[in-house]
């Protein structure tokens, strides 16, 4: 079938196109706007997604719902019945593809768990442009609102409420020292610190003997810095190496 270039204009710059083309692109800037504005609150905590990805998220979960809604208009409108897609299908494809991602975010270094919040907000951010796209705009953006308020908020309620510091603590030792679980509880005692026996690992070479173990405080009110602590277990001279981070989990 041959088509003039006069037909070819009319399906696909006609009125009624150029009204769906201007309602996508609403939604696509709708989406990159929250996502983006989501986003700010993750780049100003001196997290690695920012504004950037947050909006490419949105925008694209934004898009993807909204061309399914307007599939009549595929191909200039004419071929209407071509495809019948289920749009719960294309959300749930969206939602996991956008899992994925939020799984790269995630890192692990020894009992230290870093990434959870941004890759579930980043998660959110594709629910956020879905809302988009189906015409929730309201609720979109009271969803970016309530997200972004959440997560400030509750991040400083958690700095109030009392909890456990939880270190992860590596020590390499002298060929010639050696440690017993009981002498390295009795050493953490008066600090105010508890060993996890369950986490103790040992390693032994003709270097020295490295110990992997997790500590913890009873009250965080109580517990003196990192590098106090730091410093009073690398002032005795059995000591080689020291690590020590947080142990989020």
């Amino acid at each position: 079938m041959e088509w003039s270039w006069s037909q070819l204009s009319d399906l696909y710059w006609s009125a009624s196109k150029w009204q769906i083309n201007l309602l996508v692109i609403g939604n696509l800037l709708g989406g990159l706007c929250l996502g983006s504005l989501l986003g700010y609150e993750r780049w100003y905590n001196g997290r690695a997604a920012g504004m950037r990805t947050y909006g490419l998220v949105c925008m694209a979960s934004a898009a993807a719902i909204t061309i399914i809604g307007y599939s009549g208009y595929w191909y200039g409108g004419a071929a209407p019945d071509a495809v019948h897609p289920d749009m719960t299908r294309v959300a749930q494809g969206v939602l996991t593809g956008i899992g994925f991602l939020g799984a790269g975010m995630i890192m692990k270094e020894g009992l230290s768990i870093s990434g959870l919040t941004s890759a579930a907000s980043v998660w959110m951010s594709s629910v956020i442009g879905i809302l988009i796209g189906v015409g929730f705009y309201a609720a979109a953006i009271a969803l970016t609102i309530l997200c972004m308020v959440f997560v400030t908020v509750v991040n400083r309620i958690e700095g109030v409420l009392p909890r456990r510091v939880s270190l992860f603590v590596n020590v390499k030792l002298n060929p010639e020292h050696s440690w017993t679980v009981e002498t390295l509880a009795g050493r953490l005692s008066p600090f105010g610190l508890k060993l996890h026996e369950e986490s103790i690992s040992i390693q032994a070479d003709a270097s020295g003997t490295r110990w992997s173990f997790m500590i913890s405080a009873q009250d965080r009110r109580t517990f003196f810095s990192v590098v106090d602590l730091a410093r009073d277990i690398m002032a005795a001279d059995h000591i080689q190496e020291l690590d020590i981070q947080p142990a989020r989990n």
